[in-house]
């Protein structure tokens, strides 16, 4: 409902519209609502899944004409195990049908894709999937796609923890001269910015274990739109938004 409110007395945004100083460098996604755009359908929840992969290809190429540098889409989280075996089972070969159709395109975009998240239980068919596209676009020097998939935050910051732990029990570091950019370099997301700019789809307001440690000051943009409907125009409309907003980190 307030989506709509906003789109009638708001000019609806376009590329020439949008300041080209005040792009956001790292736009993260949390792809949510296929199954619910499916059900609403009349169709079964991997309909939705496969729709949603249409998504991706548009906000990928509208995040690349922003020049935009790096997108993350919350793909598969480690909670998403808990799911029925076949959703889960088709998820899983998703990654691989996507980019046997797009990864041509993706390199005559030099788009790199990388992968943050957690190869441990994923099938090998989706590990190769992925490692081939990471192979084949890491020269590549455009956006950067990352794709959150076996993703979980907390995991993520547990891990990271032990692992200054054990660094400190060999000596390699002093714990009273820990800093948050040492934190920081050994998070799944090291050496990528924090997202600017984080967008929710499906009226859902939360952040669901995504990226907690690094979305500490990004800005927020949540909409009742389904993964599967969310258009180009969207995006512009939360590029759009972020534009309108002060960041202060806490300043005045």
């Amino acid at each position: 409902m307030l989506d709509r409110i906003r789109s009638r007395f708001r000019r609806k945004p376009s590329v020439k519209t949008l300041s080209p100083d005040n792009i956001p460098q790292h736009v993260a996604i949390i792809m949510d609502g296929n199954g619910r755009w499916a059900k609403s359908r009349g169709l079964p929840r991997v309909a939705g899944h496969h729709s949603g992969m249409k998504a991706v290809k548009r906000v990928t190429m509208a995040a690349d004409r922003l020049g935009i540098k790096y997108l993350t889409l919350y793909a598969f989280s480690t909670e998403n195990w808990k799911r029925p075996k076949s959703e889960v089972d088709f998820l899983m070969k998703l990654p691989q049908e996507f980019l046997a159709i797009e990864l041509e395109e993706l390199i005559a975009n030099n788009v790199q894709v990388r992968m943050m998240g957690y190869k441990e239980g994923l099938p090998s068919h989706t590990l190769q999937a992925l490692e081939t596209a990471i192979e084949r676009t890491a020269g590549n020097t455009g956006l950067v796609l990352n794709f959150a998939l076996n993703y979980g935050s907390r995991k993520e910051m547990m891990d990271t923890v032990r692992q200054l732990c054990q660094e400190a029990a060999e000596g390699h570091l002093q714990p009273g001269g820990l800093t948050e950019a040492d934190f920081e370099a050994r998070l799944l997301s090291g050496g990528m910015p924090d997202p600017d700019l984080l967008i929710r789809t499906s009226g859902e307001l939360r952040i669901s274990n995504f990226m907690m440690w690094q979305l500490a000051y990004s800005e927020l943009w949540f909409t009742e739109v389904y993964w599967p409907e969310f258009s180009e125009e969207h995006f512009l409309e939360a590029v759009s938004e972020y534009q309108r907003r002060a960041r202060r980190y806490g300043g005045l």
